[in-house]
């Protein structure tokens, strides 16, 4: 699965480091910057508009135009924000101290990163935000209804290409039948109900109209289908006796063929 850029937001008051910040982005594909600011106030409202997955936040913003002298503020603000995720905020600063990294974690900061340490570089910084990522996001009942649906489209997409490469065409009722029957299969295992009692409840006809249905699209496909593409498309064994699959032999074999599939 391709993983979309990282979005970050950069809240910081030196204009060297904001530059060093950019170049070092644009140099890279995993992150894309959404804001840029030296203002925690700003960087409020960049959060509420971009959504950023990650804050690069300079705890001192002594050059500030229009925000805190510091990022506690941010902090606290950030916390009573009714955001539907919680971004990773990594802090940077020029201050070691024990006590006020505490505080900021307390508020918080999910990282705090020492500006003066050798090993301190903006690539450094857009790297921890990748390792605290969340690659697998978290699964939302909608989310898991998203990806039921899509396995259901996808397994009846399966049955109507190989109803077609036989030539159970569109304009059979009883291709309807077939498609229901194998889907049903194929999603109900261990169901107890036999499939044309299945069938006889979605469509309101008897057994005898459904099972009639299902055979006269069988007979339709080994008339009309070359026996090249029989043989090729439908390898199961067919009574020689009357040239053709039962119904239920027909729909068994491909709720067969098709659970290798998918």
């Amino acid at each position: 699965m391709k993983v979309k850029p990282m979005k970050i937001l950069i809240i910081e008051d030196d204009v060297h480091d904001c530059q060093h910040f950019v170049q070092h982005i644009n140099g890279r594909n995993d992150i894309e910057l959404v804001a840029l600011t030296d203002s925690d106030i700003e960087g409020l409202n960049w959060v509420k508009l971009k959504h950023p997955e990650g804050i690069i936040l300079d705890l001192e913003l002594n050059n500030s135009r229009t925000g805190n002298s510091d990022a506690l503020e941010f902090l606290s603000e950030l916390r009573k924000l009714t955001l539907a995720y919680q971004p990773i905020v990594i802090v940077t600063t020029h201050v070691n101290s024990k006590r006020t990294y505490d505080i900021l974690h307390r508020q918080g900061a999910d990282l705090i990163l020492y500006k003066d340490h050798p090993r301190y570089s903006c690539d450094y910084v857009l790297n921890r935000f990748l390792s605290l990522r969340e690659i697998e996001p978290k699964r939302t009942i909608e989310t898991l209804k998203e990806e039921w649906k899509e396995n259901e489209n996808r397994i009846s997409d399966y049955i109507y290409q190989e109803l077609d490469l036989i030539g159970v065409t569109a304009k059979l009722k009883g291709r309807q039948y077939v498609h229901d029957a194998i889907f049903y299969l194929i999603k109900h295992e261990n169901s107890e109900m036999n499939v044309i009692q299945h069938l006889t409840k979605i469509y309101k006809k008897s057994g005898n109209t459904i099972t009639n249905g299902i055979q006269n699209a069988i007979i339709h496909a080994w008339r009309v289908s070359s026996i090249e593409d029989l043989t090729t498309y439908y390898t199961a064994r067919v009574n020689y006796e009357t040239g053709i699959p039962t119904p239920m032999e027909f729909i068994y074999y491909y709720v067969d063929k098709i659970k290798k599939m998918i």
